[in-house]
């Protein structure tokens, strides 16, 4: 069958850059999804994105679709006439919906069927439906009217190109008609750009001063500036959503180098660097040592014959916001850190908890009761957190955001304040998102957890759990924190204990019983649970999620679960061990041992002896496993209290022929009470020995 490239082009004003590139890839999605449903093949496809415009182009797309032939199923023959061989409503009704007489449906069959044979259409009569369909779908979230049109789209339109090979296709899209006409670059190139075929786009739009093609700017942007700051003897800092951004805001792209006065390097160059992407679209230079350079890069959308006054123009536009970093700067730095906690005390943390000062007293003596528990200073700990907070009403922080801990990092250290001490203000934040990097210092992480558990306990404490995707206050964020920062940085903590301090903190400000949601054998019910053991479910519920992405098997965490581990570091040691110990293979008949004790156990009568007696023992098999498990005991329990739970679980593991040996040859439950009582005492106690790292049983 024969085929013809095809292109579409809608021109717009200027669409909004942080959207461009999703604008151009569901553009293509929804054309392509189009030519799929219509039986329209093609060789490839790609889509062009520029502020002015969205263009999609497919190459060898078919002529016309194939034919195809249509069966329909009627009703059973038996309902389709009466008994005198009459057509009921069924027969009628079938007929009329084929389009056709009654005599034309086959009725030698046990229904009545129906075929046709439905010719192929011209692929240009489809396409501009196709068109107007994907552009009707595109994520747009906010529609706009121009005119007095009613039609609507993210931005008004201007022009429309669709060709069809070398024809034109004549329909009507967001009230433009169709040409062959684009538009070159708004300054270059101000006037119509007649396109030759769909396989000339791109050049034809070049030789007006249009890079249509969003990769093709971006990577012309990347290499470009990465060029000039080796000049510069830097490195630009590329973040790539505003290197999406900057692709998206021009044309024709031309990188310049500019520059702003040394003294503003006075200022945190976190703060200069915000205000330089974030409000000017600006990329910045660090030296080989990561200090930020009096230099920045923009991009023009023009070619100028006179650079000097477009980098002139950039320099005058960027000074005001720099200088105002530097007076924001140079005002807090009027008085202590620790004063501006008088304006925290008048600021809402949440209703029923209190002032964001509040917040950082309790998270100062948070703080310093878990230092002591990972080996941090207790004392630093408790500076850093009563600091923690105060950035927040700094004239800084007020003005950029992302700044809060930063500036604080700056303000105690012009305090003079301990290195760790400053380094917790910004730490006690991370991490701030997933994967992200983790506190550096012991202080840092005792101030970030303890942050973070006052927030968990606090707003459990009033009832505010999370639900569904609901989380204002980012809970499941701060429980994945914790578990990251003590696990990752290996660090021992009783969280069981940490919570129930942070409970205390609060005093009656929260309820020490929740009256929580909870699922139990499928049956949904309120109860009230104890806070302590509400918060800390929750955040070893994360654990889980946690293992799940990693690979771990459910069951696995769930062994470990069951035993109970109150140090997230303790429970991600014995998970590791078992995970390894389940690809043993005495693995499985040892979990399927280990649940068989524990269901006999489970029905055991009174209390399970604590000392077995050898004079009970009738059958060798008895002998051997209890010489089996004293032997383990001697080898395991240092092992265990070690944490060497890999280990352990290896020597465990020689327990399985005894083990089998000893349910093959004797019956547990044995006529003689004595009998049965010690058989019972000597599970308990081979049940004991894996209870010491994990109930494997689970894993059965």
């Amino acid at each position: 069958m024969s085929t013809r490239d095809f292109l579409v082009e809608l021109g717009t004003e200027e669409l909004p850059p942080k959207a461009l590139k999703t604008l151009g890839e569901a553009f293509l999605a929804g054309i392509e999804k189009g030519l799929k449903a219509a039986g329209l093949s093609y060789s490839a496809t790609r889509y062009y994105a520029a502020p002015r415009r969205l263009a999609v182009l497919i190459e060898q797309l078919e002529e016309q679709q194939a034919d195809r032939t249509q069966n329909l199923d009627g009703p059973p023959v038996q309902a389709a006439f009466d008994k005198d061989g009459n057509p009921t409503q069924a027969a009628l009704g079938f007929a009329k919906k084929c389009g056709v007489e009654l005599s034309q449906i086959d009725q030698s069959g046990p229904k009545l069927k129906f075929s046709q044979s439905i010719p192929g259409q011209a692929a240009a009569g489809l396409l501009p439906a196709i068109v107007e369909t994907s552009l009707n779908e595109l994520p747009i979230p906010k529609r706009m009217r121009w005119g007095a049109r009613k039609t609507e789209f993210v931005r008004p339109s201007q022009w429309l190109v669709m060709l069809f090979g070398d024809e034109v296709i004549d329909c009507e899209i967001l009230a433009q008609q169709a040409g062959r006409v684009s538009r070159g670059h708004r300054f270059h190139a101000n006037h119509e750009v007649r396109i030759s075929a769909p396989a000339t786009y791109a050049e034809d739009l070049r030789s007006a001063y249009v890079i249509a093609d969003f990769a093709e700017r971006r990577a012309q942007i990347i290499a470009r500036v990465n060029e000039l700051a080796a000049a510069e003897q830097g490195t630009a800092i590329v973040p790539p959503a505003l290197l999406d951004e900057v692709s998206a805001l021009v044309e024709w792209p031309v990188p310049l180098v500019c520059s702003f006065e040394e003294r503003f390097l006075e200022v945190p160059q976190e703060a200069l660097i915000t205000t330089m992407q974030d409000n000017q679209k600006y990329f910045c230079l660090l030296d080989g040592n990561g200090k930020l350079l009096p230099r920045f890069i923009t991009v023009a959308n023009v070619e100028s014959k006179d650079p000097a006054q477009i980098i002139s123009g950039n320099e005058k536009v960027v000074r005001p916001r720099l200088t105002d970093a530097e007076f924001f700067f140079k005002q807090d730095k009027k008085q202590k850190l620790e004063t501006f906690n008088q304006r925290l005390a008048n600021v809402v943390f949440q209703a029923q908890l209190g002032s964001v000062y509040d917040k950082a007293q309790r998270v100062s003596a948070l703080a310093s009761f878990i230092a002591e528990g990972i080996g941090g200073d207790a004392t630093r700990a408790a500076r850093a957190g009563i600091l923690c907070k105060c950035d927040l009403a700094s004239e800084m922080v007020g003005e950029f955001p992302e700044m809060q801990g930063i500036a604080g990092y700056y303000y105690a250290k012009h305090d003079g304040e301990a290195e760790d001490v400053a380094l917790a203000l910004n730490e006690q934040y991370m991490p701030r998102g997933a994967g992200a990097e983790l506190p550096s210092t012991l202080t840092g992480a005792a101030v970030a957890l303890a942050d973070k558990l006052d927030t968990l306990v606090g707003i459990f404490g009033i009832g505010m759990l999370p639900t569904g995707s609901k989380d204002p206050y980012a809970l499941r964020r701060a429980a994945l924190g914790v578990l990251r920062i003590l696990i990752e940085k290996q660090l021992d903590l009783d969280l069981a204990d940490a919570i129930a301090f942070a409970i205390a903190q609060f005093a009656d400000k929260v309820s020490d019983l929740n009256n929580a949601t909870t699922e139990k054998n499928g049956v949904i019910k309120k109860e009230d649970i104890p806070l302590k053991e509400l918060v800390f479910d929750f955040i070893y519920d994360r654990l889980r999620a946690r293992y799940e992405d990693e690979g771990v098997e459910v069951a696995v965490y769930q062994a470990v679960r069951a035993v109970s581990p109150t140090s997230p570091l303790d429970f991600d040691q014995r998970v590791q061990a078992v995970q390894a110990f389940r690809a043993l293979p005495q693995a499985a008949a040892l979990a399927a041992a280990n649940k068989r004790v524990s269901n006999l156990l489970s029905k055991a009568e009174g209390q399970v002896a604590a000392s077995v007696e050898a004079h009970h023992f009738d059958n060798p098999s008895e002998f051997a496993l209890n010489a089996a498990i004293q032997q383990a005991e001697h080898a395991v329990q240092p092992l265990a209290a070690a944490r060497q739970y890999n280990l352990a679980l290896s020597q465990l593991a020689n327990l399985r022929e005894p083990v089998d040996a000893f349910f093959e040859a004797v019956l547990v439950n044995a006529e003689d009470p004595a009998v049965r009582a010690n058989r019972y005492a000597l599970l308990a106690k081979l049940r004991g020995l894996f209870l010491g790292v994990a109930d494997i049983s689970v894993l059965g």
